[in-house]
């Protein structure tokens, strides 16, 4: 199938697609592919994942169970660890983890694993595009000399491009189809076919002159959250050392219609993300004998915060004349974000570990997490009741989730440390809340 052929089946929407990684970002867009009318396979190693998805049950926030059966029998969608089906398809996209090693060094095990299963069963005319976040020039010179090792021909044989993910899991506003896709592709062709597939699923797409812009521009974005966050938890710490309430004061800046944009504090950060992605640019940069200093100087504040919450958590117990050692504190949510059952470096998993150290009797409340592995112990989650909320020294919400009902936690708690601003205009007696 050359460039033409491969348009038309494209724009037919009768182009065979194989998506490999069906996690947070792989299945939701294998499903919106899927919903156009393609022929979709979700490829994953995890074999637990695959039996799951057969039978249509789904792992992410975004998708219900019954979306996905109803496209199973349409036979839209089928989920297989067969890497014989990237033989018979006409497009791969690569959606695999890019994880950092213990030294912060980004980890593109997966990522060669995948290019090495495709360039070995790769078709005349496929089009292959890598969705996973990495450092800038790993398409061209990565997986580029991997296809070229086979002897294909980029823009002729085979076509490859870097569309970065975009996916914000639990986003009632945003989901996959709603969000504009950034492509480059390693030669006109190869961007103008893999625009086209994107157009098929998304109201705009964004052509830039290479993988390398497509790939740094996915960076800039996770660097600028990273700064912005940074910022804010720095700003978090001014406003407490004189006396003023950082959420007041943000939302009063907000007011402002231009130039400014509200970030606010919290425990951390976590997710695959924004803890990781701008990690991946300074290493790369570093080797080019460059040192980023705002990504550093980020990422050093915001991974000082769980520190932060555990001292703040500590004179506010004081002022209760209560000890951090042997208090019970209850922890509300441990997932990374609002609305997930993701743990991913949740800055919660550190906090917890931390209390535990300082001798706190430290339980937790997470709808969406049923178990946590703080150092080597197995914590289960407790259910949020008024027995507990009232027999605990201190409430601390991480992870400001929709099912908490704030109200009753502000009324009940003798003690409320929110690093969240939750409870922000719940009325409550001087000294009760205490907020970042």
């Amino acid at each position: 199938m050359n460039d033409s052929r491969l348009s038309v089946s494209i724009r037919e929407r009768t182009a065979r697609i194989a998506i490999i990684g069906q996690g947070y970002v792989g299945l939701p867009l294998a499903v919106e592919f899927a919903r156009a009318g393609f022929s979709v396979v979700g490829v994953d190693t995890d074999l637990d994942r695959v039996g799951a998805l057969q039978a249509g049950q789904t792992h992410t926030p975004d998708l219900a169970s019954e979306d996905l059966i109803a496209l199973i029998r349409l036979g839209r969608y089928e989920a297989t660890a067969d890497l014989s089906v990237l033989e018979r398809s006409d497009v791969v996209i690569i959606c695999v983890p890019t994880p950092l090693r213990k030294s912060k060094d980004p980890d593109i095990s997966f990522v060669v694993a995948a290019g090495t299963e495709v360039a070995a069963r790769y078709q005349p005319g496929q089009l292959v595009v890598l969705e996973s976040t990495t450092y800038p020039e790993t398409t061209e010179g990565l997986l580029l000399p991997i296809f070229q090792a086979r002897g294909a021909k980029v823009g002729e044989d085979f076509f490859l491009a870097f569309s970065p993910e975009r996916i914000d899991p639990a986003n009632p506003t945003f989901k996959v189809g709603d969000i504009p896709k950034v492509v480059g592709g390693v030669t006109p062709a190869c961007t103008r076919l893999a625009a086209s597939l994107y157009g098929q699923i998304v109201p705009r797409v964004h052509e830039v002159s290479s993988p390398k812009v497509a790939e740094l521009a996915k960076l800039y974005e996770n660097v600028f959250r990273n700064v912005n966050i940074a910022l804010a938890n720095e700003f978090a710490l001014m406003c407490r050392r004189l006396g003023a309430s950082t959420k007041e004061v943000i939302d009063a800046a907000a007011t402002k219609p231009f130039g400014f944009m509200p970030f606010y504090p919290g425990p951390g950060i976590g997710g695959h993300c924004i803890p990781v992605d701008p990690l991946y640019l300074s290493w790369k940069l570093r080797l080019d004998g460059y040192e980023s200093r705002f990504i550093a100087l980020a990422d050093e504040i915001n991974r000082a915060m769980p520190s932060y919450v555990v001292e703040v958590t500590a004179e506010a117990l004081n002022r209760q004349r209560r000890c951090l050692n042997g208090a019970r504190i209850l922890a509300l949510g441990v997932a990374y974000k609002r609305g997930v059952g993701d743990i991913r470096e949740s800055p919660a998993l550190e906090i917890l570990g931390k209390l535990r150290e300082a001798g706190a009797d430290v339980s937790y409340a997470d709808p969406r997490v049923p178990s946590v592995v703080i150092d080597g112990v197995l914590l289960k989650a407790t259910e949020l009741t008024a027995e507990g909320l009232t027999s605990s020294d201190c409430v601390l919400i991480l992870t400001d989730h929709p099912e908490f009902d704030y109200r009753q936690i502000v009324e009940l708690a003798p003690l409320v440390v929110d690093t969240r601003s939750a409870t922000w205009g719940i009325p409550a007696r001087p000294g009760k809340v205490v907020s970042l």
